[in-house]
C-alpha cells in the first residue's frame, strides 16, 4: 500500500503507509492519539473536546492540541456549540465531509457499478456502471476512468480520495489482494494493480461478504447478532454475521455457498464438479431452464419473444414474464425457489440465524422464489430451527454491497488491524 507523496493524507503520517516501529517517543504516541481521535469521530460523527478526552483517555489541554492540529491539517473541523449542562456550552467538533472521500466499486459478472462516499456514508455522486469482468486485463484502466468521471462531475479534488474500496465475486484474499478465482496470476493480483493504477491505499472483499456487512450496518439485518446475507445472481454469494462478526473464516474464503453439492451426477458447475447448487438455483440455472423450455416450444410469452434470439434472455426478462402470469416463467422460479430452499435448510440447521437476507437479480422476484423457498423450509427444516429463522427480500439490494465495502474500508483505515479481524470494533451511528 502507498499514497504518493503529493496527497493530502501526506501531510501527516497518520493515515499513509507507515512502519509503525519506526516512530519514536512522542510520535509514535501523538500518531495513535491521532488515529483514535478520528476513529472516535467516525464512529460518533460529532463529539465534544471533554467526551473525547474521556473516550481517547487523555487530558482537556492535550485534546485540545490534537484537535486544532488535526483541524490544520483538513480532517476536523468545529460544529459549533452544543447543548449546557449547567456549565459553558461545549465545543463541538467532527470531520469534514469534503474529504476523506473512498471510491467505491462493485464488481459482477458483466458490469461493475462506480461511486463515491464520504466519511458519514453519504453517496455523493452518482453510480456510475462500467462494463467489465473480473478477469478483465483492463479492469484498473476502465475502474480509474469511471472514478473520474465522477470526480470531474462532481469537483471532488482528487487529493480528497483516502482510497478504493472494491467488492467482487469469487475467492479473495482480502489480507494478500488477491482474487484466486481468477487463475491468470498475472491479473489477480487485482489490490496491487488498482493501487499502482490510482495511487491510493485500496481493500478488496468478496462481495456477499461485503454486502453481508452492509446490511448488518444500515440494511435489513442491521444489528442483527446472527444473519445470513445470499447474494443471488448468476452464483450464489453468502455473507455470514455470527455473534455481531463478519465471518470469514480461517483463509478468508467462507461463504462459497454456490458449491454445496446437492445433486450427485447433475449437472456440470463451472468448478468441474456435478450437481452445484449454482447449477440448480442460480440466475445461470434459471436461463439455461428457460433456454431449454424455449427450444422445446413451452407456451410462454417468453417462448413468441425469444425463439429467435434465445441468446438475448435474461433473469429479469423471466422475473417480468412471471409478474404478468406467465405460467412457464412462474414454474421456472419455483424450481429455483425450491432448489435455493433446499441449500438455506443446510444453513439455517448448521448455523441457526435469526434472520437470511436474500440480495441480487433473483430477489427481484419476490414472492415467486420465497413461497417455494419457505415450503421447502417447512419440509427440510427442523420446525424449532426454522420458525426462528426469518427470510426476506433486501430493500437495499442495488446499494448494500457498496455501503458494506466502504464501510469496511473506513473501519480498516482507522483502525489498522488485520483485514480478517471481522469488521467489528467501529460501530457507526446512522
Amino acid at each position: 500500500m502507498f499514497l504518493n507523496g503529493n496527497y493530502l493524507l501526506n501531510k501527516m503520517v497518520l493515515l499513509k503507509k507507515t512502519n509503525v516501529t519506526e516512530l519514536l517517543g512522542s510520535e509514535l504516541k501523538k500518531y495513535r492519539l491521532k488515529k483514535e481521535v478520528l476513529k472516535m469521530l467516525y464512529a460518533s460523527e460529532i463529539m465534544s473536546a471533554a467526551d473525547l478526552s474521556f473516550s481517547v483517555g487523555v487530558s482537556n489541554p492535550t485534546m485540545r492540541n490534537l484537535i486544532e492540529e488535526l483541524i490544520k491539517e483538513g480532517y476536523v473541523k468545529s460544529y459549533g456549540l452544543g447543548e449546557s449542562n449547567g456549565g459553558r456550552k461545549p465545543a463541538l467538533f467532527g470531520l469534514i465531509e469534503n474529504t476523506l472521500f473512498v471510491i467505491a466499486c462493485e464488481m459482477g459478472r458483466f458490469h461493475s457499478k462506480v461511486t463515491i462516499f464520504n466519511p458519514r456514508h453519504d453517496q455523493v455522486t452518482r453510480t456510475l456502471l462500467v462494463e467489465t469482468e473480473i478477469d478483465d486485463p483492463d479492469l484498473e484502466d476502465k475502474l480509474f476512468d469511471a472514478a473520474k468521471v465522477l470526480l470531474d462531475e462532481s469537483q471532488i479534488q482528487y487529493e480528497h480520495i483516502i482510497g478504493v474500496a472494491v467488492g467482487m465475486p469469487g475467492l479473495v484474499d482480502a489480507e494478500k489482494g488477491i482474487n484466486y478465482t481468477i487463475k491468470n496470476s498475472e491479473n489477480n493480483h487485482i489490490k496491487e494493480r488498482l493501487e499502482n493504477r490510482f495511487e491510493k491505499e485500496v481493500l478488496i472483499e468478496n462481495d456477499a461478504r461485503s454486502q453481508a456487512y452492509g446490511e448488518y450496518m444500515f440494511g435489513d439485518a442491521k444489528e442483527v447478532e446472527n444473519a445470513l446475507v445470499v447474494n443471488w445472481s448468476w452464483g450464489l454469494g453468502l455473507g455470514m454475521i455470527l455473534n455481531g462478526k463478519c465471518f470469514s473464516g480461517a483463509t478468508g474464503f467462507a461463504g462459497e455457498f454456490s458449491h454445496i453439492k446437492l445433486e450427485e451426477g447433475g449437472d456440470l458447475c463451472i468448478c468441474g464438479k456435478r450437481g452445484c447448487l449454482e447449477t440448480i438455483a442460480s440466475a445461470t440455472a434459471l436461463v439455461r431452464m428457460a433456454k431449454e423450455g424455449i427450444q422445446q416450444d413451452k407456451v410462454s410469452q417468453l417462448t413468441r419473444k425469444f425463439t429467435e434470439n434465445i441468446q438475448e434472455i435474461t433473469p429479469e426478462d423471466i422475473i417480468k414474464a412471471a409478474k404478468r402470469g406467465d405460467e412457464f416463467a412462474i414454474s421456472l422460479l419455483s424450481k429455483i425457489g425450491f432448489g435455493m430452499g433446499k441449500g438455506l435448510a443446510i444453513l439455517i440447521q448448521l448455523l441457526n440465524p435469526e434472520v437470511i437476507v436474500l440480495s441480487g437479480d433473483l430477489a427481484k422476484a419476490n414472492q415467486y422464489v420465497l413461497i417455494p423457498i419457505q415450503q421447502t423450509l417447512n419440509r427440510y427444516c427442523l420446525e424449532n430451527i426454522s420458525q426462528q429463522a426469518e427470510v426476506k427480500i433486501s430493500t437495499h439490494s442495488d446499494g448494500s454491497g457498496l455501503l458494506g465495502v466502504t464501510a469496511m474500508f473506513y473501519n480498516y483505515l482507522f483502525n489498522q488491524e488485520s483485514i480478517r479481524s471481522n469488521y467489528k470494533s467501529v460501530q457507526v451511528k446512522t
